[in-house]
């Protein structure tokens, strides 16, 4: 498989999660990757010791497999980096699919494994999350990585996906929607919908109010707390 051709330097590659905050909403993606707000709440926390647990060997064999977890990635196309939770490698002996292994004798097909805390939604943002792993692999090994798996800590399974042609498009709209939200430096408006109730950002996006941007919010917090305090 032929590499792309670069487009983004590599100071300016975004977070490749912020893919998949963009697709479950734009303003979350704005208030994290634009105005560096985050709050954990048992979800995320949560969410976290999952992904602990999966960083907790950095490389694993069992015969025809081979297991990376923490591996860096980077997609100077699609201009993101970031941690792959896992990523197994599977012995083929096809020379057109299989990647060569520092170490490793034969070839290997990637497949990025996506771990989440709670059980496959409706929106498609963990899927968007996980094909650009496989996409940034890709790019890396020169070879194909048709599919990957997201594992839910709900259900305890995986859902194993496939990088379509479909999935592919709506992950490059979103890496490109991201760094537009960045660059524009605008957060967008917020709009209270139910999967509001479990965004770790609630009380930060105040989803109910008009405001134009959580850092307009908390000045205008500190500025009428501040004229309190003075008249007090």
């Amino acid at each position: 498989m032929k590499a792309e051709q670069s487009i983004f330097a590599e100071d300016g590659l975004l977070p490749l999660s912020g893919v998949q905050h963009v697709v479950f909403c734009e303003r979350q993606a704005a208030l994290i990757h634009l105005e560096g707000m985050w709050a954990d709440n048992p979800l995320t926390i949560e969410g976290s010791h999952l992904h602990e647990a999966a960083d907790a060997g950095l490389r694993e064999v069992r015969g025809s497999l081979r297991i990376a977890r923490g591996l860096p990635l980077r997609s100077y196309r699609l201009g993101l980096s970031g941690i792959a939770d896992v990523v197994e490698f599977r012995k083929t002996q096809d020379p057109g699919m299989g990647a060569r292994l520092p170490g490793a004798a034969g070839l290997w097909i990637p497949f990025p494994v996506e771990y989440k805390r709670g059980r496959p939604k409706p929106y498609r943002a963990d899927e968007v999350q996980l094909c650009a792993q496989g996409m940034s692999l890709e790019e890396m090994l020169e070879v194909p990585v048709p599919r990957g798996a997201v594992f839910y800590g709900k259900t305890r399974r995986r859902s194993e996906i496939d990088f379509s042609p479909q999935l592919r498009q709506l992950t490059e709209e979103a890496a490109r929607r991201l760094r537009q939200i960045i660059e524009s430096r605008r957060t967008p408006l917020a709009h209270r919908e139910p999967k509001c109730q479990r965004c770790s950002l609630l009380e930060v996006c105040k989803p109910e109010m008009p405001w134009r941007s959580a850092a307009g919010y908390l000045r205008l917090a500190t500025a009428v707390r501040a004229r309190e305090e003075g008249g007090t």
